[in-house]
């Protein structure tokens, strides 16, 4: 989906991983792996699902995904650091955006259990970003006004061309 569709600003409501959810997130790891991502959200295919794909590996040049079902940020850092954040939504559109330098996140594994895992730096930014899309918040959301509207603008004029 490209931004701005509706699927990116839509909240998927958590619910018991079942045999939809497993395909979806077959789908979600598939698209993953075809364009490298480190990280999408059911929404990124207009799935209304509670999931994302993120790569657990702190090695940016590597892929190490794990398909996270109903997952949610139950503790975060009080410390913050600005990254660079973008989209498969919005191709080519980069911004600084702040997030939590590490998060605790609960979910549900591919059997329905809970579970949590720690994430730090770089996978902790990829984690919090794709649950933002997960629950309909699109990464621009996080930054200003002016920053958002200067990216959106940049976006369009690399449509035209």
């Amino acid at each position: 989906m490209t931004y701005p569709h509706v699927a990116l600003v839509r909240k998927a409501a958590p619910r018991p991983v079942d045999g939809v959810m497993l395909a979806a997130g077959e789908r979600l790891l598939e698209a993953a792996r075809s364009v490298q991502a480190y990280g999408l959200a059911a929404a990124h295919l207009g799935l209304d699902q509670p999931l994302v794909v993120i790569s657990v590996t702190s090695d940016p040049t590597q892929r190490d995904y794990r398909v996270l079902y109903n997952p949610e940020v139950v503790l975060a850092s009080g410390n913050s650091s600005v990254g660079p954040e973008g989209s498969v939504s919005l191709p080519g559109i980069e911004v600084p955006v702040e997030r939590a330098t590490w998060v605790e996140i609960a979910y549900d594994n591919a059997d329905g259990i809970r579970e949590t895992a720690r994430f730090e730096d770089f996978v902790a930014r990829v984690a919090q970003h794709e649950i933002d899309q997960m629950n309909g918040v699109f990464f621009l959301a996080r930054i200003s006004r002016l920053k958002r509207d200067t990216a959106l603008r940049k976006f369009e004029k690399s449509r035209r061309v």
